[in-house]
């Protein structure tokens, strides 16, 4: 899972597998990251027993589409009177009159010294709370100022994203350009047509994984480990070519019961290369332009498919361009777009082998990630030492870049792992 990911965080984000959930009969289910329910052999040869694909946890789901697994204690607000009713006599022989005359001397008095043995600051916190409670703030809005919520309608801060990349991810002026103007074209527009469908490729190391929670990052404040970001893994979760037809009905089931709970849930399929041939089909009809399916509204999702496949044809125009002395700044996404789409398409190991996506354009953009030069390994290596807190040793920046491997054999122009190894060889200086 090469990336250009320049600082410690979010490394290990990746194999949380997400939290995939469905709604079933009225009733919210949580499930555990897609496994192979085929049973898995151990070493000595014992195979672990099945588990049903379809078992479900029930959870109660609170409005706001976050989910207890305890039953929710709303706090209710009480006067000093129980029920609300006042103050009562106990003397049931007193005339009604003088009872209330009574009630009305020592109401004040009781609650005075209620009140007195009560510190003021703290009556002045609960009332505040009274307030935020009965007025100012609905439960809602309390809840998800210490809780997680789906915020549908919250807009991109275009501004912080393209400052984001801009500073964070080296040599990659297309993919920086492209992912800015689609993602803000896509928040911004209140009815969109279909969901977001983002095909990035790309030689390990290049930043595509980096990228993802860039974009995770600015959709939810959480990032990668929100509950509404999802991250499959193909080797991880689909590993066994026999179970296809399984993992395509969990994906549907997965993808449904997110989207249900958060219509601006992000979906992330790392090495598609890797993915068996037909898997990722099965989305398929949440990513055509269906106002909804099965009574589900997919248009304001995005989905994000990462990929080495195409590398080798990004690198051939990358090379053709300093060959005739031309900068990389000059490669336009039209120059690459068309060669990744049939490429891919006819590529037996990319996972969008002849794929349905591909054949009726469901992919927004396929987003080219370009090798990385010697000058950008310098690059990454000083954003490395400063996200370490460490002061940018050019001496060192210099030896951690000359270890790297350059190619094609005689150039030697393009760094054959990008930025994926800069962390561990930073390691040894």
């Amino acid at each position: 899972m090469g990336d250009a990911h320049y600082g410690s965080r979010g490394r290990d984000d990746k194999a949380k597998g997400g939290g995939w959930k469905r709604e079933e009969a009225g009733e919210g289910f949580a499930r555990g990251p897609p496994r192979d329910t085929s049973g898995a052999t151990h070493k000595d040869g014992d195979t672990d027993p099945q588990s049903p694909a379809n078992m479900a946890v029930p959870r109660e789901r609170r409005a706001c589409g976050a989910e207890v697994t305890k039953p929710e204690v709303r706090p209710r607000l009480r006067g000093l009177g129980a029920r609300g009713r006042g103050w009562r006599t106990v003397s049931g022989a007193m005339p009604r009159a003088a009872g209330l005359g009574r009630a009305a001397a020592l109401g004040p008095l009781l609650a005075a010294h209620v009140v007195a043995a009560i510190e003021p600051i703290s009556v002045g916190i609960a009332l505040g709370a009274a307030s935020a409670l009965t007025g100012y703030l609905s439960y809602t809005d309390l809840y998800c100022r210490f809780a997680e919520c789906c915020r549908e309608e919250q807009r991109l801060n275009a501004s912080a994203l393209k400052l984001e990349l801009e500073e964070k991810l080296f040599g990659q002026h297309l993919a920086t350009e492209v992912i800015l103007k689609a993602l803000t074209g896509f928040k911004n527009n209140k009815n969109p047509k279909k969901p977001l469908t983002l095909s990035l490729h790309g030689w390990a190391g290049t930043g595509k994984n980096f990228v993802s929670q860039i974009v995770a990052e600015n959709l939810h404040s959480k990032g990668l480990k929100s509950n509404f970001v999802h991250l499959f893994v193909s080797t991880l979760h689909f590993p066994h070519e026999q179970h296809i037809k399984l993992y395509q009905d969990q994906l549907q089931g997965w993808i449904r019961g997110n989207v249900s709970a958060c219509a601006s849930s992000v979906f992330i399929f790392d090495e598609m290369d890797k993915l068996h041939p037909g898997v990722i089909d099965a989305i398929k009809p949440f990513l055509d332009y269906y106002e909804q399916v099965d009574g589900v509204s997919y248009r304001k999702a995005i989905f994000m498919f990462l990929s080495n496949a195409g590398g080798d044809l990004i690198t051939k125009t990358a090379l053709d361009f300093w060959r005739a002395g031309r900068k990389r700044e000059d490669i336009q996404l039209k120059d690459l777009e068309p060669v990744l789409s049939v490429g891919v398409f006819n590529n037996k190991h990319s996972g969008l082998w002849r794929s349905g996506l591909i054949d009726r354009n469901l992919i927004d953009y396929f987003i080219p990630f370009l090798p990385l030069e010697y000058r950008h390994v310098k690059m990454c290596v000083r954003a490395e030492m400063r996200a370490r807190g460490s002061a940018v040793d050019e001496d060192v920046v210099t030896r951690v870049a000359e270890e790297m491997t350059f190619f094609p054999k005689g150039e030697k122009i393009y760094s054959d792992k990008g930025c994926k190894t800069v962390q561990s060889r930073l390691d040894f200086h």
